[in-house]
């Protein structure tokens, strides 16, 4: 049936207008209908989000800490607090046993040392011990009781403003291992110096109170 083109015109323009009005009415709740997908907010709600944390850092063994005197420390002065702990986790490992299982992970960063205290077995963190780089005054992977252990002594800030020199070790995998913590440990002394260098809370002439001015590392050689 022929219509004229006026006609046709308009009834082409109501079919548009229609089809538009349907998009319209669509594209707005659209966004909304996705965004708040029930089936999304369930899960989002009730199943938890379960991730294995993995820390790069040194597989160590934890044996402990000891509180010693002294604010001065040479060479040797870490030897009296390994030779104490070692003894003790040498007592308390069963008779023909002499394989030791890692129960931390030591990571080194820039301004902090992190002791991740690992579960039963060996992968999630339980609890983690935060050491500021500042504080440490002495550290050394040079010890005649075993090449394995590394230690270093670290300035404890208490409640009450006072402060303890505590000597922690830790046994390593190898000799090559507590040689590189050693190492990865110097280089965070420096980083940490340089910045808080330019941060103007170290003068060139003298030292923070925080950043021990003998901090000493072992000779890698």
């Amino acid at each position: 049936m022929w219509q004229p083109a006026s006609e046709r015109l308009q009834h082409f323009q109501n079919m548009l207008k229609t089809k538009l009005n349907v998009l319209t009415l669509r594209k707005d709740p659209l966004p909304t209908v996705i965004f708040h997908e029930p089936e999304a907010i369930e899960l989002c709600s009730t199943t938890p989000i379960s991730k294995t944390r993995t820390h790069t850092g040194y597989k160590v063994t934890y044996l402990g800490k000891v509180t010693i005197s002294g604010t001065q420390f040479l060479s040797g002065c870490t030897e009296s607090a390994v030779v104490g702990l070692w003894d003790m986790k040498r007592s308390s490992i069963p008779q023909g046993d002499s394989s030791a299982s890692s129960n931390a992970v030591l990571e080194i960063r820039p301004f902090q040392v992190r002791l991740h205290h690992l579960d039963g077995r060996g992968e999630a963190t339980i609890a983690m011990d935060t050491f500021q780089v500042a504080r440490i005054a002495y550290c050394t992977a040079d010890h005649e009781v075993s090449p394995n252990v590394f230690a270093w002594i670290y300035r404890q800030i208490n409640d009450d403003l006072t402060f303890q020199m505590d000597c922690h070790v830790v046994e390593c995998e190898s000799k090559l291992v507590a040689k590189k913590i050693a190492h990865s440990m110097m280089e965070a002394f420096k980083k940490t110096f340089h910045s808080m260098r330019s941060d103007g809370r170290i003068h060139k002439s003298g030292s923070s109170d925080e950043f021990p001015e003998d901090s000493s590392t072992p000779d890698d050689g």
